[in-house]
């Protein structure tokens, strides 16, 4: 499978990944101290939410685009989703992946490392960030390259693995690529992103990081309901995902919590059916 995350821009996956991305990134802000964000897989770095691609799913309607209507309707979003709609704004028409966000909340003082695989988004993600001397963009295998960025000269800061989950081994490469990192970086705070399809993988991913002695694990799901959706899939992909999750090392003091009252809102306002839920579980640790 050819993922092109175009098609997938703003949808409610990437609404519970990048209200939690900015909870963190606010978070480590509030020290002076310098910190470091990887990116194993940073895409494009901006996605046009009136392309061709994004209006044919429709998928930024039913997550980024509804959360902005509900606000406009008067409602009131909670702390984490009022600062995910303000920096999403700030980017006008265009939705900005992982790397463009980081790059928003860095202070002169810290760095981003953006690492991409396919040379074509690496040219557009230079054109994205720009150039500036604490953004670096690298083409490469995030897997491969994550290990010799960490721990990093600042020695703290957050590591983001967000694959597109194409290959059959993701699951065994991330899990390897987290343990291996950990090992070197305990302190620092990681996030996985994940679709929820086999049970199975989510907990073999679970089990890689206990078994590399990781002591604080919070995992985080959202499930936006089956439904009757009859609109057009993206080309070449299988059934309209439903649910994504995130597990969370070393969550940062607080953050639990505020993913607990975003997730219930994003389940009541993103929801495509009467099955659709939030779930939160410390799985080790007081996350």
């Amino acid at each position: 499978m050819n993922y092109r995350h175009a098609y997938h821009a703003g949808n409610f996956a990437d609404v519970l990944k990048h209200a939690a991305l900015i909870s963190i990134l606010e978070h480590l802000r509030k020290k002076d101290t310098p910190f470091a964000v990887i990116d194993t897989h940073a895409g494009r770095g901006l996605y046009d939410l009136q392309g061709v691609e994004a209006t044919k799913t429709g998928e930024a309607a039913e997550g980024y685009l509804r959360l902005v209507s509900e606000r406009e309707n008067g409602e009131t979003l909670p702390a984490a989703l009022k600062s995910y709609a303000d920096c999403i704004k700030s980017f006008g028409n265009a939705y900005p992946g992982s790397p463009a966000i980081a790059a928003h909340f860095l202070r002169p003082q810290d760095r981003l490392i953006a690492i991409e695989k396919h040379p074509d988004d690496v040219d557009a993600l230079y054109v994205a960030l720009g150039r500036a001397p604490n953004l670096r963009v690298m083409e490469g295998d995030g897997y491969r390259e994550l290990v010799g960025f960490v721990p990093p000269q600042e020695r703290r800061g957050l590591v983001l693995v967000d694959p597109p989950f194409e290959q059959t081994s993701e699951w065994q490469d991330a899990g390897v690529a987290l343990a291996r990192a950990y090992r070197r970086f305990a302190n620092g705070i990681y996030v996985l992103w994940y679709p929820v399809k086999l049970r199975a993988d989510v907990n073999a991913g679970i089990g890689e990081l206990l078994n590399a002695g990781v002591t604080k694990l919070l995992q985080i799901e959202l499930d936006v309901g089956t439904g009757n959706d009859p609109r057009p899939r993206a080309e070449g992909q299988g059934p309209r995902l439903s649910a994504s999750g995130l597990l969370v090392v070393n969550a940062p003091f607080g953050f639990a919590a505020a993913m607990e009252e975003t997730t219930n809102y994003l389940a009541r306002i993103l929801t495509r059916g009467a099955d659709a839920k939030a779930t939160i579980k410390r799985i080790v640790g007081d996350a």
